[in-house]
């Protein structure tokens, strides 16, 4: 299965099911103020979508979120949910991955494979895309503090399959100020990991031009607490540190702009979700050209990933979660996404088990086959509902953007704890609620079973999984030209301690450090010392 099996043409049938003609997309009558404001989709200000067609001509990417024990266990789940309809990879890291620690370091204990694949080498991102044509489907990674290292590893082994970087496509989360706002795997001082998530902005614009090298996550800001209007505003703040620091390198904005994408949460309030989607295609464009002066319409196009919420999702009366996804799926596919995961019904008790990954595949394709919700561009524009909420989210969003811009910039307010505070007191307002009942959770607060959790099946991680990606990783050392690679990681550490300004772009000595044998933890303990580690000041 690849993405470009995804795309309609003449082929896709746009008429009800009684046969009624469905028209490309519908307006209120020519010259009406809120057919203008509006406009077409694929032009400016986008409020209706980023292309003309939009699914007509294309559905979304498909994708499940998937990574448990070592790489070869992950190659057969991705390998299952292609066969079974998935357009592309998602790539779930393992807590030790994430941190930059090997799986035989005595931190990693407990946590090898746990909430994603272990790779500490090389030889393990071979083994995880074995057998997988990555030049035709593409791979999004979500990785942070070793993003660097991971992408690095991936092209390597695009190379070992015949494929060169420059026809790779996906996505590298390497959205480091999210992590320190909301979700913790950081692993050096804010500045030094900014610089580090630059590197990989700027190169992928001269060497990747079809990878998105960064997802801007206002997702897990969301899950961390934050509302909509939040989202929007944090994520849009980030957005300007990373285009401001990549033009101060020297990069023009249209020479990066257009491979960035997003990344946002869906949850469950239906109609303010699709509203949140809508306002931030105006937003966007809106800081793209007024700040940085783009004159490429593609630039001000901003291109998402939208995962269904996994805060929403409950413990009690799991088989609940199975409504809630499909109906946050529906609001991302009425809100304009260009990828979705959608969350397994199991996710609030451990990793998705294959049959609910399955299901939550299904999902999409119901939506996507079965609904035809997908045969106009658009369907929900033009309800006086949605609209209104447009338009408040969009000035509410904007009106916390600019204070955070006062305050210096997402770096500053981090710095300053402003921002983790704010999502702070949102999540613990939205938690009152629940507590008090003034808010309902189905099966949690409200129409309660509590035997319901019995029916669920879990997965379980393997020991013999945990002991084979340890054993190969130490057969891995073994093998190596140890000199080679100590010499690399010493050539690493030594650009690495150089000030901001003096430093080359490390992506390159990465890449070689990694093509010589470097694991993981090897390449970060190089960064670790040349940066020192970062412990946050503030308690909330």
């Amino acid at each position: 299965m690849t993405e470009l099996e995804i795309k309609r043409g003449a082929k896709a049938k746009f008429e009800t099911d009684s046969g009624i003609p469905v028209e490309r997309v519908y307006s209120g009558p020519s010259g009406t103020t809120l057919s203008e404001k509006l406009g077409e989709p694929g032009k400016f200000p986008f409020t209706r979508g980023i292309y003309p067609e939009m699914y007509r001509e294309r559905l979304w990417t498909m994708r499940e979120y998937g990574g448990f024990g070592n790489a070869r266990d992950t190659n057969r789940r991705f390998k299952y949910l292609l066969d079974h309809g998935e357009t592309g990879l998602s790539v779930a890291f393992d807590l030790p991955t994430q941190l930059g620690l090997d799986s035989d370091d005595q931190r990693a204990e407990g946590e090898v494979g746990k909430v994603g694949v272990a790779i500490s080498t090389l030889e393990n991102m071979e083994t995880l895309f074995e057998g997988i044509p990555i030049d035709q489907v593409s791979t999004s990674m979500t990785i942070n503090a070793t993003a660097s290292t991971m992408l690095s590893m991936y092209i390597i082994a695009a190379e070992s399959q015949g494929i060169p970087r420059h026809v790779l496509r996906g996505t590298t989360q390497n959205d480091i100020l999210k992590e320190y706002a909301a979700r913790n795997t950081y692993i050096f001082p804010p500045d030094e990991s900014f610089n580090l998530a630059i590197d990989i902005i700027t190169y992928c614009s001269k060497e990747m031009p079809k990878w998105h090298p960064i997802s801007i996550s206002g997702y897990h800001m969301r899950e961390a607490g934050a509302n909509a209007v939040q989202e929007l505003a944090y994520t849009f703040s980030n957005a300007v540190e990373y285009v401001q620091a990549a033009v101060s390198r020297g990069y023009s904005i249209d020479s990066f702009c257009k491979q960035l994408s997003f990344f946002f949460a869906c949850r469950n309030d239906f109609f303010e979700e699709i509203a949140k989607f809508r306002a931030a295609r105006r937003i966007w464009p809106q800081i793209v050209r007024e700040r940085f002066h783009s004159n490429d319409e593609d630039s001000a196009k901003i291109k998402f990933h939208v995962q269904t919420s996994g805060e929403t999702l409950t413990a009690q009366q799991p088989e609940n979660n199975i409504v809630r996804v499909s109906l946050q799926a529906l609001a991302a596919v009425l809100g304009g996404a260009q990828s979705l995961h959608t969350n397994s019904k199991d996710e609030a008790l451990g990793l998705p088990t294959e049959e609910a990954a399955t299901l939550a595949l299904r999902t999409q394709q119901i939506i996507a086959e079965e609904t035809g919700v997908t045969r106009t561009a658009d369907p929900a524009g033009g309800s006086f509902y949605l609209e209104a909420l447009t338009d408040e989210l969009e000035g509410r969003a904007y009106e916390e953007f600019l204070k955070v811009q006062k305050m210096g910039g997402s770096l500053a307010a981090i710095k300053s704890g402003y921002i983790q505070s704010e999502i702070q007191k949102s999540a613990y307002a939205f938690q009152k609620e629940v507590d008090e009942g003034t808010k309902v959770t189905v099966g949690v607060n409200r129409y309660k079973d509590e035997n319901s959790t019995a029916k669920i099946k879990v997965l379980a991680i393997a020991k013999t999984s945990v002991r084979e990606q340890i054993a190969s990783l130490q057969r891995f050392r073994r093998s190596r030209d140890e000199k080679k690679a100590s010499s690399s990681i010493n050539l690493l550490k030594e650009e690495a301690s150089k000030t901001a300004s003096e430093r080359e772009n490390l992506m390159p000595l990465i890449m070689e450090a990694v093509r010589r044998g470097a694991t993981t933890g090897e390449v970060s303990k190089a960064l670790r010392e040349a940066y020192g580690e970062y412990h946050p000041k503030f308690s909330f």
